[in-house]
């Protein structure tokens, strides 16, 4: 008789997906038939070999026991607001939906240990774009100044933020809504692709305006074209509104709205591109539609429209709560490297490699490998000993 296991086929779906593989990819990989993984993934052939197993194990880079544990979805059903979505192949959007559900369970795991900030979001309905980023600045006490770390700050209101790694360039940022244990939590994940300053900032605060302004139980695949880009304008109006505060930003730009040396200079202040503040500028009446073209043609011409000056040099913190609250586990001897990955998988049923925790929660490489050290003997020299080498 052959040595056969229980075996979950969601769980070779979800790591097909975060792989971002096809199923035909993944069979010629496997050396099976497209039918035959199609089947174990929706368990119709539920009692692979072991040696399968070992094989699915070795080629998607997930631990065996992986494939063997159960599933309990955390994530809310519902929206997960694309950036660039008509652009982007479901494929990728599949990919980063399925990172975000690891990172969801692991959050769950440490929530268990640490105290994370709670959402911090006023709860109303707003007639505007313009007029709900203006009740966040307020409620967030930020007055009119500059946002200099737009992810320290969403993540010290309770929102969730990870840098991610893409094959596509066509995603830039998206947002989800997750339950944690009936606690409802925000994540916004960023492209590393596209990790200026500038580019990070608005792309947080584009997808603020989802969380605030949009619903969360629609599906937005089911969205018309325009209907989408109805909420992805409303979503750059609140970005442009809360990164650029009208009265502040007036004042600042003066008599020097058609002047595009002098957005150069305000871009050191309000790390929000010059492409953006010229439109800002544009939307509050400062320039007309002629003035506005013009610029972003001398933008074209000097081929600064892609790749803007200052966009090496500044600066904003990257995401730090969940590789924190990681760190501090294992510097404060609450959890050993091995502690950590064995409750994660024994008890919360995420059986993950350290270098996969490692990258979805950006932590420093060899964070969590575990060192095997051999135990050595505690034993004592009798005293008489001693005296004799005296």
């Amino acid at each position: 008789m052959k040595n056969k296991t229980a075996f979950n086929g969601e769980r070779l779906k979800s790591a097909r997906v975060y792989r971002g593989l096809t199923v035909a990819e993944l069979a010629e990989k496997l050396e099976l038939q497209r039918q035959t993984v199609s089947m174990y993934e929706n368990n119709k052939l539920n009692n692979p070999e072991l040696t399968t197993i070992a094989n699915m194990s070795r080629v998607l880079g997930f631990p065996k026991k992986f494939f063997l544990e159960n599933d309990e979805s955390i994530l809310k059903n519902g929206s997960t607001y694309f950036r660039a979505l008509l652009t982007t192949s479901k494929k990728y959007r599949n990919e980063q939906i399925q990172k975000v559900d690891f990172i969801a369970r692991i959050y769950r795991y440490l929530n268990d240990y640490i105290e994370f900030p709670l959402t911090n979001l006023p709860q109303e309905n707003y007639e505007s774009s313009e007029a709900a980023a203006i009740s966040l600045r307020k409620f967030w006490n930020l007055g009119d100044k500059p946002v200099d770390n737009i992810i320290y700050l969403v993540e010290e209101n309770g929102i969730l933020v990870t840098m991610f790694d893409t094959n596509t360039g066509d995603i830039d940022a998206f947002s989800q809504l997750i339950t944690v244990d009936k606690l409802e939590t925000y994540l916004i994940g960023c492209s590393r692709n596209k990790g200026t300053a500038a580019r990070i900032h608005f792309d947080v605060a584009h997808e603020l305006g989802h969380i605030l302004l949009h619903e969360w139980s629609e599906d937005i695949e089911t969205l018309s074209k325009d209907e989408f880009k109805e909420k992805e304008k409303e979503a750059n109006a609140f970005a442009s509104a809360f990164l650029l505060p009208r009265n502040a930003f007036i004042k600042d730009v003066g008599v020097y709205a058609d002047n595009l040396a002098y957005y150069v200079e305000l871009k050191k202040k309000w790390k929000v591109s010059i492409s953006a503040m010229i439109r800002r500028s544009y939307n509050l009446g400062l320039i007309d539609s002629s003035i506005y073209q013009q610029l972003m043609r001398t933008m074209q011409k000097r081929g600064i429209k892609k790749k803007e000056p200052l966009d090496d040099n500044l600066y904003t913190a990257p995401p730090s709560v969940l590789r924190t609250s990681v760190q501090m586990l294992l510097e404060e001897g609450v959890l050993t490297t091995k502690e950590f990955i064995d409750e994660l998988s024994q008890d919360y049923g995420l059986s993950l490699e350290s270098c996969e925790i490692e990258n979805l929660l950006d932590l420093p490489k060899d964070t969590l490998k575990v060192v095997n050290v051999s135990p050595v003997h505690n034993l004592v020299i009798k005293s008489r000993l001693i005296d004799k080498v005296e």
